[in-house]
């Protein structure tokens, strides 16, 4: 009797030759915190820069019930949360002490979501269409056709868009929510090989990263 080959074994073994090949790109997979690092870096340290720079500004912003965040001990705060994005972005940058830092940063963008970009919705930027758009948004972008229309009719609208197109801030969760996901990520993944100070610290004090 002819013996019948398992139908499901050639689609098996092309998948487990395709695994073998991944496997060697797999070994650069300390690419992928450096990136989120390098990318999360130049955020908080300019947020955090700003928070620094009109300290006074941002004290007042955080304590004001009427047009800021209306929270408790505001000095505290944001002082915490100005070094935390200004040494955390710092840190992140050379990897060094990477999970302990994405703490208190999470917390920080956890907090700004709730407080600041929650009742905004998804949206950054408003849009007018799309199933993430709202009735917000619609308006935004209804008063943006007519500020563009005002500004071809009376300014120079090839000039003052030579740099980029007019949008309306919407100041929605949507950059805040990839920040903290991508800090959730660093938090689990830990800095990196090779290119991060908590790499080498492990190599020499024989601990994980």
């Amino acid at each position: 009797m002819t013996h019948l080959q398992d139908p499901l074994t050639t689609p098996v073994r092309l998948i487990h030759r395709a695994n073998q090949l991944l496997s060697t790109v797999f070994q650069l997979d300390f690419l992928a915190p450096f990136l989120l690092r390098l990318y999360l870096a130049p955020v908080f340290y300019m947020a955090g820069e700003q928070k620094l720079t009109g300290f006074e500004n941002t004290v007042e912003w955080f304590g004001n019930e009427q047009w800021g965040l209306g929270l408790p001990f505001p000095w505290l705060l944001a002082a915490l949360a100005a070094v935390t994005e200004y040494v955390g972005a710092i840190l992140l940058l050379f990897g060094f002490a990477t999970r302990w830092i994405c703490i208190p940063l999470i917390i920080t963008m956890a907090v700004a979501i709730v407080t600041v970009h929650l009742e905004n919705g998804w949206l950054a930027i408003a849009s007018g269409t799309g199933i993430f758009a709202t009735e917000r948004t619609a308006g935004a972008a209804e008063r943006l056709e007519r500020a563009r229309a005002i500004l071809q009719e009376y300014g120079n609208y090839d000039w003052l868009t030579a740099n980029g197109s007019f949008v309306v801030l919407n100041n929605g969760i949507e950059f805040g929510a990839t920040y903290l996901i991508m800090l959730i990520a660093l938090f689990f993944m830990g800095a990196g090989k090779y290119i991060s100070l908590d790499y080498w610290c492990a190599r020499r004090f024989g601990q994980a990263s």
